[in-house]
């Protein structure tokens, strides 16, 4: 039976963290440690944590190294077969690690099982919004980076091989440590992560088709927060160009355009016409295709953000995001 390390990167979480918690502990699959990297909350967060009364848990902490860092010292002191990660602030539906594991001891080239997502809000309610990726099988690298249909950091389980084949070696802190996240990246990590594992190593993303993590969405700063991701995704490509060009300049535009389309879509459900009007612009900018690859979700969303634009202004600064074109 396969161990599961989960690992919690925590930041100032308190009004999350224990039903988070919770609902790993309250998983079907029991066989896992869970490790709770205390990233320099100056909360309550880790009292919270420390309240549960589990041998399974484990808490580590270190001065904040932000959510690249504490997935890295998470899967540092990891023992088990399989590693998962749970954001603070989100929750596992009860039968996740047992369907993931599954999954992946049936699957002996598969690496990255992932899952359907569901959007809750503040108060822990469904929003009615989806990650469900068109895509499962087949996944190529373009995808990775045009689609990321991971989705989330939540989402994934991974087996310990697939960390052991891309590991690196830096010393940003006063020694030598094995580095898997980029933590030059405090955005967009996840999604470099993933690129480079499907360019570098044989292990293939496979998705499971059931909402299986509920992501949640929270409103402080997130139009601020939705236009720096853009910019961390330029940050990806160069990156990756500097060792995957041909893969780079087969879908740039297009990756920057999807990108950015879901970006938009985010910032209409949270009523920023304005900035989601003009991004939709460089949507087209950058891709025009789109339309033609997936016809009803693009006009659909350049449709509510015009409108949102003119029924509803919001008096914002529109800061366009640095993405060449």
């Amino acid at each position: 039976m396969k161990q599961v390390s989960v690992i919690i990167p925590v930041y100032n979480a308190e009004k999350y963290v224990a039903a988070t918690v919770n609902s790993v502990l309250s998983q079907t699959y029991q066989n896992f440690e869970i490790i709770i990297i205390d990233d320099g909350s100056i909360d309550g967060s880790i009292e919270i944590c420390r309240q549960f009364k589990d041998s399974r848990i484990k808490i580590i902490h270190q001065a904040n190294r932000g959510l690249p860092g504490a997935r890295n010292t998470g899967i540092r002191h990891a023992q088990g077969d399989y590693i998962a990660f749970v954001d603070a602030d989100d929750i596992w539906t009860p039968d996740k690690l047992e369907k993931h594991v599954k999954h992946l001891d049936n699957s002996p080239t598969v690496g990255i099982s992932f899952c359907y997502s569901a959007f809750i809000n503040e108060q822990g309610n469904l929003t009615g919004l989806y990650q469900k990726p068109r895509k499962l099988h087949d996944i190529t690298p373009s995808y990775v980076l045009c689609r990321n249909p991971v989705g989330n950091g939540s989402a994934a389980v991974i087996k310990r091989e697939v960390f052991e084949a891309i590991k690196f070696q830096d010393n940003l802190y006063g020694a030598t440590e094995d580095y898997y996240f980029d933590e030059a990246l405090r955005r967009a990590e996840d999604i470099e992560c993933w690129l480079r594992i499907s360019i570098l190593t044989h292990w293939r993303h496979e998705g499971i088709p059931e909402v299986l993590t509920l992501y949640r969405i929270t409103s402080g700063g997130l139009s601020a927060n939705a236009l720096k991701q853009l910019e961390a995704l330029e940050t990806v490509i160069e990156k990756t160009r500097s060792y995957a060009p041909d893969i780079i300049a087969h879908c740039e535009k297009a990756a920057k355009a999807y990108h950015m389309r879901y970006t938009a879509r985010r910032l209409v459900s949270l009523g920023d016409g304005i900035t989601a009007a003009k991004l939709f612009n460089l949507v087209l900018i950058n891709h025009w295709h789109i339309l033609l690859e997936e016809p009803g979700k693009t006009v659909i969303t350049g449709v509510a953000a015009y409108l949102l634009w003119f029924i509803n202004p919001i008096k914002a600064t529109f800061r366009k995001p640095q993405l060449s074109t």
